[in-house]
């Protein structure tokens, strides 16, 4: 249950998805959480590949996947994790408003966050990373904007989970017949 701005109480699910970045963009595993934040079900989301199609090398995620346990858990098993440890604050050309007060930058004190923001300032990491945005984010937008699925028909975790893993079974399917085609 999600509180709203109008003050309502809302059951809320937040879909997970797994996409390969090695250029066919199929989602290879999805799960849903019944919580907002994203770093909790992160590891276990890409562990649960270990027994279907096998762990990935390495994993991209954005910001909201930053969690240490997550980062020790998947290197424990030898997947390599890029993740994002905080948004740029650099202003777009296009953005008229008022420039906002200077302010000192969050301090990072985390050694894995340091470890990782190292990694992220290389070349080759960097440009692994950059994959991320061209990858995950067209197969959301198709999903809503496209196949027009913007919420979940259904309510309990189960059968929401069944309505998001057939949501991704047809992107799929339209997927491999856009490849097939090319």
């Amino acid at each position: 249950m999600r509180r709203s701005d109008a003050h309502e109480f809302r059951q809320a699910y937040n879909a997970q998805a797994v996409v390969c970045a090695e250029g066919s963009q199929l989602i290879v595993t999805t799960d849903v959480v019944a919580t907002s934040a994203d770093a909790p079900s992160f590891a276990s989301t890409v562990l649960s590949m270990e027994h279907t199609i096998g762990l990935p090398k390495t994993v991209l995620a954005d910001t909201g996947y930053a969690s240490g346990q997550a980062v020790r858990d998947l290197q424990k098993k030898g997947i390599d994790p890029l993740v994002a440890i905080g948004r740029p604050c650099a202003r777009r050309p296009y953005d008229f408003r008022p420039p906002p007060e200077n302010r000192e930058p969050r301090r990072i004190t985390e050694p894995w966050r340091l470890a990782m923001k190292d990694r992220l300032e290389t070349t080759e990491a960097g440009d692994v990373y950059r994959l991320r945005k061209q990858t995950v984010e067209p197969v959301f937008g198709i999903i809503k904007s496209i196949m027009g699925f913007r919420r979940f028909s259904l309510r309990s975790l189960a059968k929401v989970t069944t309505e998001w893993t057939l949501v991704a079974l047809a992107y799929n399917c339209k997927r491999m017949a856009r490849l097939h085609a090319a």
